[in-house]
């Protein structure tokens, strides 16, 4: 009779081990899976943007989603111990924008030993770092910052005709997304003989740094015809120290994202334009393809999501 116990017990023991293992991943309230959602920071306007993009589509396809985020860009080793975090919660799937385009590559790695795909939005990782570590991602959704940045150069030199100087307000530096929208950028610019830039500093996505130091490049550089910003927060920043030293309307600022209070900014008449992403289709996206891979189906390695050019012209024909 002892013996027959026994075994009736670790026959249960084995049906309840099988069982937590086929709910891994999963909400028990509502038997979907949980899809992870790991941004920058949630105190830019971009990201809240990309988070409701995502929320929709979760709701829709009826996965729990769960979305983090250090408070800052800048903090990497934060966005590391979220995602590490993550992958002990056994989730389903993570989406990432990286803080870092080779710092993240430990993460996936340790993603890919615990089958937890990785999707990875709005910044690419390093191809090289990959690599090397031996790791993979499942696909990378996003715009070309490269073709924004070209984009922003284009718009820059015509507003100019050609002639002028320029400031840059870069991102964070290292960062794929920054270093990208910079490249295109520059290969329009630096190829106009009349355009000169005679600033170029980082203001680390921030509004109070783009402030900051862009009140600092006024002080240093009167001459200045046009300036260029990696992002909206920064231009934002900058827009109130022209503000402050009584030079609204003298310099042609281009944005980058088209957030909100940029395009406020542009319809004011502040800011010339801005380059938009749409970050709540990207996030929706991202939430669609890891809805398609736990559930076994293929996805493409790269999807991209369109840009363009906002102005004030764009805004009103919008209305």
């Amino acid at each position: 009779m002892r013996g027959k116990r026994l075994v009736w017990i670790i026959v249960a023991g084995m049906v309840l081990v099988a069982a937590v293992g086929c709910q891994r991943g999963k909400n028990r309230e509502t038997g979907g899976p949980e899809i992870a959602l790991v941004l920058k920071t949630l105190n830019n306007p971009y990201f809240i943007d990309l988070q409701r993009g995502a929320e929709e589509a979760a709701a829709r396809l009826g996965a729990n989603l769960i979305v983090q985020a250090a408070e800052r860009e800048v903090d990497i080793e934060k966005q590391m111990q979220i995602i590490e975090n993550l992958i002990q919660r056994k989730v389903s799937a993570i989406i990432v924008s990286p803080s870092g385009s080779r710092e993240i590559v430990p993460a996936i790695v340790k993603a890919n030993n615990e089958g937890i795909p990785v999707l990875i939005i709005d910044t690419q990782v390093d191809e090289d770092a990959m690599e090397e570590a031996g790791c993979e991602i499942a696909t990378f959704i996003g715009s070309d910052n490269y073709e924004g940045g070209r984009i922003a150069g284009e718009t820059i030199t015509k507003l100019l005709a050609g002639e002028g100087t320029i400031a840059i307000l870069e991102g964070i530096p290292g960062h794929e997304t920054g270093d990208q929208r910079l490249s295109g950028f520059h290969d329009v610019v630096d190829g106009v003989e009349g355009l000169r830039i005679v600033a170029s500093q980082t203001a680390n996505w921030e509004r109070d740094q783009g402030f900051n130091v862009f009140q600092n490049i006024l002080q240093s550089q009167r001459d200045i015809d046009a300036l260029f910003c990696c992002n909206d927060m920064m231009a934002l920043g900058a827009i109130e120290a022209i503000a402050a030293a009584g030079r609204t309307g003298e310099i042609i600022v281009i944005g980058f994202d088209a957030i909100k209070d940029g395009r406020e900014a542009i319809m004011l008449g502040t800011m010339a334009g801005s380059i938009a992403q749409h970050p709540a289709q990207m996030g929706e996206i991202a939430v669609e393809q890891a809805f398609k891979l736990i559930n076994g189906e293929q996805i493409p390695e790269y999807i991209p999501v369109t840009i363009e050019l906002v102005t004030v012209e764009s805004l009103t024909a919008e209305h």
